[in-house]
């Protein structure tokens, strides 16, 4: 079955762009286009998609206000943020909203079409710029502890710690698969045995561990406020 698809945004060429990407993919289908937050209900009312692709700049109801309202329907589609990146506060009020993922515009087809399988069976997909931005905030806010961190690290196996590192430079699973010269199944696997070994519930959190451990190149720098 196609993965069922509504586009919001205001911009008609955004909307357009869009449409085509999708529709090269195998099994996408794009149901319903809408100019903003209002009209996105309506045509989620109408076509019941898997998946909303939200915008979150609009005139009359913005992409924050609409996922909240499209996440209080019965039976609501998945809300996943395709914007432009302007900063923290913009990353979590769209996760506070409900949204599954938040990616920018300047993605690749292959990249869209990864994302969309992820959030269309339950997953959370992050830009690595909007993942960086995830970590900023957690170390601002209480460190993640693990009890026993070191000897947990010690404990993976050459590519787990591998993945773990580059999860903390944010990268995606198919960045990593890339970058490692692996298929995507194993990067998953690699992934959620790397987090049950930390006692993690998400990426985000050993984002925080690889950097607290120096696994990471960088850790980024606190934006100011």
């Amino acid at each position: 079955m196609s993965i069922r698809v509504v586009i919001v945004d205001d911009q008609t060429i955004i909307r357009s762009g869009l449409r085509m990407m999708i529709e090269s993919g195998d099994g996408f289908e794009v149901v319903g286009e809408a100019v903003d937050g209002a009209e996105a209900l309506v045509q989620v009312r109408v076509h019941r998609p898997d998946i909303v692709l939200m915008d979150l700049r609009m005139p009359h109801v913005d992409g924050i206000a609409a996922t909240r309202k499209l996440l209080e329907l019965p039976d609501p589609p998945r809300v996943l943020v395709l914007s432009t990146y302007s900063g923290d506060g913009q990353v979590l009020e769209a996760l506070e909203a409900g949204a599954s993922g938040f990616l920018l515009k300047d993605l690749r087809c292959e990249e869209l079409f990864s994302a969309l399988e992820v959030v269309a069976t339950g997953g959370r997909v992050f830009a690595p710029e909007v993942l960086r931005s995830l970590v900023r905030q957690a170390m601002r806010r209480v460190p993640v502890r693990v009890d026993g961190v070191d000897a947990k690290v010690a404990s993976l196996s050459d590519s787990e710690r591998k993945v773990l590192r580059l999860i903390g430079m944010g990268m995606t699973n198919e960045q990593i698969a890339r970058e490692l010269h692996l298929a995507g199944t194993s990067v998953k696997t690699y992934v959620s045995r790397t987090l049950a070994k930390l006692g993690l519930e998400n990426r985000t959190q050993a984002a925080v561990v690889a950097y607290g451990m120096g696994l990471a190149a960088t850790p980024p720098a606190p934006t100011a406020r």
